[in-house]
């Protein structure tokens, strides 16, 4: 088994590489070529925690399975901790261990990246970041490789932070998320939040929001902009499940409100924005084959280059 430690991986994921990537593997599970169960989570209620299983065959990429922790209390270390594994689907051989901290907050910046490609109009100038945490630095990365901003603004709970993060991607600090939301062309809401960070009322003509935070009984979209907005998501099976492997946001959500799923989007199955005052809304839960998809991108340049430590899980010489 190969072992690939988180800074190995962060140097061997590509992240255009990656975009395209996610397209493939959308276009696969909306086609009804992957096999990805739902996501089954055990939960840790004295820490408003929980362990994650995600599960997933993509014939195009690979087997493999990430374990993740979410820990949103954390403040010595990440809040999501997890691992990948990765297996030879001829064997059931595990032929990979990496970690999987980069992998998924690339993947998930990815995936908004890819929906920001579909779904942004191609003027998009200010981009407003939500959150500071490691989505909010992924993002603040991302996205700006599929659009040309000339802003980009950043609000958080924290003014410290907002400021940190403002100053390394050459951003804007501001105040409220309202005053970052308004007037902004791209939305990135990264947050754990409990109540909205993203109004309605707050959102201009054409916006395109990407929501990405995952709190089990929070949410960060406001029911208007659910109803109002084409609503697109990764998978209809998994953004409507139950919480914690739904979205918050979603519960009680009638399936025919969702527009498309990303992999719809790509293979041209349905259409994107229909005009361009229309606002549009990427709801993700985070689904297994991106993990499966990025790992993929990371073992092939893993071989490639001789990275990685070999390890005999059996003990024989």
């Amino acid at each position: 088994m190969l072992i690939l430690r988180q800074q190995e991986v962060r140097e061997l994921l590509d992240p255009d590489a990656l975009v395209d990537a996610l397209a493939a593997a959308h276009a696969d599970l909306s086609a009804g070529k992957a096999s990805m169960p739902p996501r089954i989570a055990a939960l840790v209620d004295a820490h408003d925690a929980l362990l994650g299983v995600m599960p997933s065959y993509l014939p195009s990429a690979a087997l493999a399975c990430k374990l993740v922790t979410l820990f949103p209390h954390n403040r010595d270390r990440e809040t999501h901790q997890p691992i990948v594994c990765v297996v030879d689907p001829d064997t059931g051989t595990p032929i990979a261990l990496m970690d999987g901290t980069y992998i998924t907050a690339a993947r998930t910046a990815a995936g908004s990246a890819l929906a920001t490609r579909l779904l942004a109009r191609e003027d998009a100038r200010v981009l407003a970041i939500l959150g500071t945490g490691v989505q909010a630095h992924s993002h603040a990365h991302a996205l700006p490789r599929v659009r040309s901003f000339e802003e980009i603004r950043v609000a958080g709970r924290d003014p410290a932070r907002v400021e940190t993060l403002a100053r390394e991607i050459a951003g804007v600090p501001v105040e409220s998320y309202e005053q970052a939301v308004r007037g902004a062309d791209v939305v990135a809401a990264t947050t754990h939040a409990e109540q909205p960070v993203v109004l309605r009322e707050w959102l201009a003509p054409g916006v395109h929001v990407n929501s990405v935070g995952l709190n089990p009984t929070g949410r960060e979209i406001d029911d208007a902009t659910i109803a109002d907005a084409l609503l697109v998501v990764e998978s209809r099976a998994s953004a409507l499940a139950p919480p914690p492997a739904g979205a918050p946001e979603l519960a009680g959500v009638d399936a025919a409100r969702i527009h498309a799923e990303l992999g719809e989007l790509v293979a041209g199955t349905r259409p994107g924005r229909h005009s361009r005052d229309e606002i549009t809304l990427y709801k993700s839960v985070g689904v297994a084959v991106q993990d499966a998809a990025a790992a993929a991108l990371v073992l092939a340049a893993a071989h490639e280059r001789s990275v990685g430590t070999e390890l005999d899980l059996e003990g024989t010489e």
